[in-house]
């Protein structure tokens, strides 16, 4: 019994960690200098007390929003477009983003099932996410080239190039905050 609560409690602590750093992500991101000055408002929806609970698919799904606009102001506010360039790309953008939220879906729950399952993985499963995971970031970087040819319909050679240096970077700091923060899978033993 004591095995099983302590199993339970840990649960907990790793949806909270995982919670806390989805906020630590969208608040992070948020400190860029551009973008409050931009845009003050889009602060994080969540609070410290939703910090105490559970993780929601609705508190990911308003953190994902956030993210995503965020996102989108660093974009904007180190590509430098035309008004012309600026017709043209932001719809590929948009699409673009939509393609690459159905990849952060799966990642997110694959994060819930790691945390929904922590303290009780067998090798099996453990085996089973990990790959689930890698299969997420081959998907990413097939969708980056796929939509190289796109944006370079749309923008120059230079341009097209720096949104893609721009996207990884972002992509790069929002998974180095979030895999840093998830504890490992050994530790749970």
């Amino acid at each position: 019994m004591l095995l099983i609560a302590r199993q339970l409690r840990r649960r907990d602590t790793v949806k909270k960690i995982i919670f806390a750093v989805l906020v630590l992500i969208g608040a992070g991101v948020l400190e860029s200098p551009r973008v409050v000055a931009q845009d003050p408002a889009s602060e994080p929806t969540a609070t410290a007390d939703s910090a105490a609970n559970a993780i929601t698919d609705q508190d990911l799904a308003l953190l994902r929003k956030d993210i995503r606009s965020i996102k989108k102001q660093l974009v904007a506010a180190n590509l430098t477009l035309t008004d012309s360039e600026a017709t043209k790309f932001w719809p590929v953008y948009e699409q673009y983003s939509s393609d690459f939220g159905k990849i952060n879906e799966t990642r997110t729950t694959i994060i819930k099932e790691y945390s929904d399952g922590y303290g009780m993985l067998t090798d099996d499963q453990a085996d089973n996410l990990i790959r689930r995971w890698l299969d997420t970031d081959i998907s990413a970087a097939q969708l980056r080239q796929k939509y190289v040819p796109i944006m370079r319909k749309v923008l120059p050679g230079k341009k097209a190039a720096t949104f893609f240096q721009l996207d990884r970077r972002i992509s790069m700091m929002i998974d180095v905050q979030l895999t840093s923060q998830l504890p490992l899978v050994q530790s749970q033993d």
